[in-house]
């Protein structure tokens, strides 16, 4: 429980005393767009690497040298905890925001953050408002923003289990002409979720797998991309956790 305490006390008060970066961050993002966008992914990472710290984890982190270095990407994982983006956030190349669910938006401060790194809100209960912000990550990515979604639709709570991935979910990188990155994360669940409320130390890898243009898949795997990208995780998944664990 002193893990828990000591996340939950660092979170609420980076959230404050972070009050007078926002407003630095605003007024920054007036003349200068591009190094806001850069001094925030910086301030959001140092945060989650301190979480890390705090929570004793570590990461093994492998295929970093798939990710291209000359265009947006969308990265695509399997979703098991709370902790996979506070653990993937500072290892991405860049600014990269995630596809959240609109109820991120209740949270004051934090919402603000999210918002300074390119996150988007999705309304899974709207189609029209989904579409927009489908549209609007196009529009990200074609600036230069990687994003980050878990097809899932929601957090996994069976170990060594996928929920079907929603093809809907690539069309971000179908309109937007960008690869997909297969993101394959093992055992963060290890950290909280497999014994809640209680924080353990624990060993998570993260691998970023060879990018998937969809435009030269199959004329069947167009149709079904989920269930494409999806095969390559699972595999992934249990190799990794056979290597490691």
């Amino acid at each position: 429980m002193i893990r828990l305490i000591l996340v939950a006390i660092f979170l609420f008060s980076f959230l404050v005393l972070g009050i007078p970066l926002l407003l630095a961050e605003w007024i920054i993002g007036k003349f200068n767009p591009g190094l806001k966008d850069r001094s925030s992914k910086a301030i959001v990472a140092w945060g989650f690497r301190c979480i890390r710290f705090i929570t004793g984890t570590k990461v093994i982190v492998k295929g970093l040298e798939n990710i291209p270095s000359d265009t947006a990407v969308l990265y695509v994982g399997n979703h098991r905890s709370y902790l996979d983006i506070v653990l993937t956030c500072p290892i991405f190349p860049g600014v990269t925001g995630y596809v959240a669910k609109k109820e991120m938006l209740r949270w004051p401060l934090l919402k603000d953050w999210m918002k300074n790194i390119h996150c988007l809100f999705l309304d899974r209960d709207n189609i029209k408002e989904g579409l927009k912000t489908i549209l609007k990550g196009v529009e990200e990515v074609k600036s230069g923003i990687s994003l980050c979604i878990f097809p899932e639709g929601t957090r996994n709570k069976v170990n060594d289990t996928f929920l079907p991935f929603h093809d809907g979910s690539f069309k971000i990188a179908d309109k937007g002409n960008i690869p997909v990155i297969p993101l394959v994360m093992v055992n963060t669940a290890g950290v909280f979720e497999d014994h809640l409320p209680r924080i353990k130390r624990a060993t998570v890898v993260i691998s970023f797998e060879e990018p998937i243009d969809l435009k030269q898949l199959s004329k069947e795997d167009k149709k079904n991309p989920g269930a494409y990208v999806s095969g390559i995780i699972s595999r992934r998944y249990f190799e990794l956790k056979k290597e490691y664990f």
